[in-house]
């Protein structure tokens, strides 16, 4: 099967950097903002944006982890949702600004709402996807978008990042 790549290690810090100065802009400055990603590759998107506002503003924003497991409606039902990982700190009036690295069906986005809601009320919710491949299944839209990537539903949407990976590239095969 052939790989195509989509994203090089400079096209995805660019993204990131565009990300950043959105969610910056929209809110105004930093303010109030909390940056969770979602379990494993979001954190990684998720502290790159956190990195990229501190080079522009100056100003650490908080930034945490999702895991979405024990909110999945596929789930085991043995999951208790108790036992769902969502980084300490009080959400409560803050924008909350969820990433992660590729938004598909949306519902990995729904569980990490749920999450989220389960623990606080934040002021707003957004949505930050390095790629967006279409195929929604909910009504799930993001805010900010890294690349949108048309894709057949038998294609698959590699995100490699080097904090995990060892390299970072998107690509699809």
């Amino acid at each position: 099967m052939t790989k195509k790549t989509i994203m090089d290690e400079a096209q995805i810090k660019r993204a990131v950097t565009r990300m950043a100065h959105e969610i910056l802009e929209k809110h105004k400055g930093p303010e109030d903002i909390v940056i969770l990603g979602v379990k494993t590759r979001g954190e990684h998107l998720a502290k790159r944006i956190q990195e990229r506002i501190v080079a522009i503003e100056g100003v650490k924003v908080p930034v945490g982890t999702i895991d979405t497991s024990a909110y999945r409606d596929d789930r085991p039902a043995d999951i208790d949702t108790k036992d769902a990982i969502v980084s300490e700190g009080d959400y409560s009036k803050k924008h909350v600004v969820i990433v992660d690295d590729v938004l598909e069906t949306g519902r990995t986005i729904r569980a990490a709402i749920d999450a989220i809601l389960n623990k606080a009320r934040p002021r707003t919710i957004s949505l930050a996807i390095l790629v967006d491949r279409g195929h929604r299944e909910l009504p799930i839209r993001p805010d900010y978008i890294g690349k949108n990537i048309p894709t057949s539903k038998t294609e698959k949407v590699i995100v490699l990042l080097e904090e995990y990976d060892g390299e970072s590239s998107v690509t699809i095969q």
